[in-house]
């Protein structure tokens, strides 16, 4: 057995053999955020320059400080997109990294650039800049993943499908009605994304480290220089909100939990079960053992990749759930789960659009499983309600009998002889027949919002206009 006298020289004697370095090093490790934040590199030094220009204008610091400031920001954010930037754990994140840098470069003047600024502001400020960012990145990828979607829906207007309640078929419907659904959907996501950065579009940049600064310095003009509305007006809401991220993330989780819920029609439309759709070579793959399988791998990461959103915003609400005001350590654990969400959309964003622009609708399967189910019986019902003025829970009644008659026969509600339908009610006319057949169904539903073809090619032109 070994005990605490063998464990190796310079391990830590609370922690065991398990950390071979002493706590110093595990501070550094724990604290640092350089591995992750240097993501913020661009927006910090915008940032930086910005707050340079008003401490100048104000009178703060000189001129010709200002502008060796100026230049060596210019020179950090050179090397860093180059690629030839050493980030150091030792300085722990993206502001004290170039700081130290600009340091390097002109000496003295960089000492005067974090006048009237806190790093509290400063990461707020860096942050705020990234997320409105990819706001404006995520209405992007789902208009482009929209356009797909209504060419899919423009040549397939007056395509016949079965629509579904509980997976089970319920009514025809038409496959342009169908994908303009998601249309929809989409449409809200992008109207959150907006929506959120209007919120946004305030600047922390001023509010020091909590209560503001005794420097007479022009928030309104760092906040112009930045492309906000205005500074924030609260210096103390200013350091410690990250609503604007929940909020990313909470955009983020439900446009994810469309994707996914149309990845899953997807991977059954693609079933040799169903076969509704082809899905391209491009977003497919096959097995390793199975040569005869083509799998919608692409369709089912989509699908998966839902929990990595959900759970970076529930990760984000749960560390912000219980902090008192204002600027805590814990807050450094916001810029990961928001990379990574930001990261995960755009890509499924952009297979998305890839497969819904290449996969091929099988018009003849689509019409065939449409009149299966005896999926014109709400047409029958509102035909008895129409013609022969019953009430509809009448004709609801009636049309079921109508229906078992019809599967006893082992035949569609089309195929019933007038003879049987005037059996279960004397009403009935040959007219009956004009409501039966699918076509005639989808053609019939031209309330607004219905799947009519003539609706959908309507909404086809309006979704063409609004996205250009």
């Amino acid at each position: 057995m070994t005990n605490s006298n063998d464990a190796p020289k310079g391990a830590n004697q609370m922690w065991g053999g398990r950390f071979a370095a002493g706590p110093d090093a595990i501070m550094e490790a724990i604290n640092a955020s350089i591995s992750f934040d240097q993501r913020l590199a661009r927006q910090d030094i915008e940032g930086s320059r910005a707050h340079a220009a008003m401490l100048a204008q104000q009178g703060i610091i000189s001129i010709t400080d200002a502008e060796a400031i100026r230049e060596g920001l210019l020179t950090v954010l050179s090397e860093i997109e180059a690629g030839d930037f050493a980030f150091s754990t030792a300085l722990e994140d993206i502001h004290m990294n170039v700081e130290a840098r600009l340091t390097s470069l002109i000496g003295e003047p960089a000492g005067r650039l974090h006048t009237a600024r806190s790093r509290n502001d400063q990461v707020a400020l860096d942050f705020r800049l990234w997320v409105r960012e990819q706001c404006d990145a995520a209405v992007e990828g789902i208009e482009a993943l929209m356009k797909a979607l209504v060419a899919q829906a423009e040549a397939g207007a007056d395509w016949v499908m079965p629509g579904f309640t509980h997976l089970q078929v319920a009514q025809p419907v038409t496959w342009g009605h169908h994908m303009l659904a998601y249309v929809e959907m989409l449409a809200r996501d992008a109207a959150r994304f907006r929506d959120a950065r209007i919120r946004m579009n305030t600047s922390p940049l001023g509010a020091a480290a909590l209560a503001g600064t005794s420097f007479p310095i022009d928030r309104e003009m760092t906040a112009r220089a930045l492309g906000f509305d205005c500074p924030a007006a609260n210096s103390l809401d200013a350091v410690s909100d990250r609503d604007f991220a929940l909020e990313f993330l909470s955009a983020s989780a439900i446009c994810a939990t469309h994707l996914s819920r149309l990845s899953e029609e997807l991977v059954v439309w693609s079933s040799a079960q169903f076969r509704f759709v082809a899905m391209s070579d491009r977003f497919s793959t096959g097995s390793s053992i199975m040569p005869q399988k083509k799998n919608p791998d692409a369709a089912e990461l989509i699908r998966a990749k839902v929990a990595r959103i959900t759970g970076a915003m529930v990760a984000l609400f749960t560390v912000m759930k219980g902090l008192p005001l204002t600027y805590s350590k814990d807050m450094q654990e916001d810029k990961e789960q928001v990379f990574d969400a930001a990261d995960t959309l755009m890509l499924s964003l952009a297979a998305m659009t890839g497969m819904v622009s290449d996969m091929s609708a099988n018009r003849e399967v689509l019409s065939q499983a449409a009149g299966q189910a005896f999926s014109t019986a709400t047409d029958l019902a509102d035909w008895l309600v129409r013609a022969l003025g019953l009430p509809f829970r009448k004709a609801h009644h009636i049309t079921g009998a109508l229906v078992a008659l019809a599967e006893a026969q082992g035949v569609d509600l089309a195929d019933l002889s007038l003879a049987h339908m005037q059996g279960v009610h004397g009403g009935i006319t040959d007219d009956v027949y004009t409501v039966l057949g699918v076509d005639n169904s989808v053609a019939s539903r031209t309330s607004y919002g219905g799947t009519a073809p003539e609706n959908v090619r309507a909404q086809v032109v309006r979704w063409k206009e609004h996205l250009g």
